[in-house]
């Protein structure tokens, strides 16, 4: 998070050279300050949406990675019982004829 530097003293100090009583470039500085706050907690908060967004993408990444490894393992097993019945059955087949 990067932090914006305003030094308020300097900004007063130049409105008070343009002409600006002191008691106006106070509340400029004020509200100007207030705004910079303002703007400060609006990013932060869109920051922090940003982090949500992103861990709830790396959950459903997530859950979907273990659906799939689910089916894989499905496949695979059932490819094993289908392998395993047809080697079977052609030995039986082939001691059947001897």
């Amino acid at each position: 998070m990067t932090t914006l530097a305003f030094d308020t003293y300097a900004f007063i100090r130049k409105l008070k050279d343009s002409g600006i009583t002191e008691e106006q470039a106070r509340a400029q500085v004020e509200a100007l300050s207030t705004a910079f706050e303002q703007f400060h907690a609006e990013l932060h908060l869109s920051e922090s949406a940003t982090e949500q967004d992103v861990r709830e993408s790396e959950l459903k990444l997530e859950l979907k990675i273990a659906e799939t490894k689910a089916e894989l393992v499905r496949w695979i097993v059932g490819a094993g019982f289908l392998q395993t019945a047809l080697i079977a059955a052609l030995l039986i087949k082939l001691s059947a004829g001897i």
